[in-house]
């Protein structure tokens, strides 16, 4: 029995993922306008989501599901404590702590953790998947707009377990449709998705105020203007 599950997962993420690319923070981002406390802000409560949905994968690595689809070279927590380092310098650990939309989104992983573990799957993909792929453009910009050199501050989006990342999406993706799920099952992992790509675009959200602070409203405006069809929403299709 084949679930079709990373098929259903890409078609029913579709609106979701075009409204996450709309938030004004990724629209500027996308733009090439990183503004460095903001984009720091970002990589603080990215390490404290990927710290828990990495606790609780490993915790479920046995489970009939959510085994299936664990592969921990895809792990961040490691590179995003690389990049802290960067940002904030050695004693990063006495500067951070999550915000009001991190602490919603870890709270949700730690719960579906507890109650429902095969909903990790979803988590999982919306934040995996886009790093393999559009996270590769977002390292390029961030780059290019803070002055980066090569590998400062940007370990997050460097799998280096990861020899060759389309295989590997495939092979992921192969994994997620020859999950043994109900109809039923599929369609609630898939709603999952959707609510993670909310809180993702929470997460943005709060960041646009330090955002507009340091480039202006008049400037943030002129980029945030168009809405479209982003470019790493093509990369994920890929």
């Amino acid at each position: 029995m084949s679930s079709n599950l990373a098929t259903k997962l890409r078609e029913g993420t579709k609106k979701s993922h075009t409204m996450a690319e709309n938030v004004g923070f990724v629209k500027c981002f996308l733009k090439g306008t990183v503004e460095k406390t903001s984009y720091r802000n970002l990589v603080t409560n990215l390490y404290f989501v990927y710290t828990a949905m990495e606790e609780e994968m490993e915790r479920h690595k046995d489970h009939p599901i959510v085994s299936k689809i664990y592969f921990p070279e895809l792990n961040r927590k490691a590179s995003l404590e690389s990049d802290l380092a960067y940002y904030y310098g050695n004693n990063w650990r006495e500067q951070v702590a999550p915000s009001e939309a991190g602490k919603a989104y870890v709270q949700r992983i730690r719960e579906v953790s507890e109650t429902a573990p095969e909903f990790l799957v979803a988590h999982s993909y919306t934040r995996y998947l886009g790093d393999l792929s559009g996270g590769q453009i977002l390292k390029g910009i961030a780059q290019r707009a803070m002055n980066l050199q090569d590998g400062e501050g940007t370990a997050f989006y460097e799998f280096e377990d990861i020899a060759d990342e389309k295989a590997f999406k495939n092979k992921y993706r192969q994994a997620m449709n020859d999950l043994e799920i109900d109809e039923a099952t599929a369609d609630r992992i898939v709603e999952e998705a959707n609510d993670a790509f909310g809180l993702n675009m929470n997460l943005f959200k709060e960041l646009e105020g330090s955002l507009i602070k340091a480039i202006g409203q008049m400037l943030f405006n002129t980029l945030t203007r168009r809405r479209g069809r982003g470019s790493t929403e093509l990369a994920t299709a890929e």
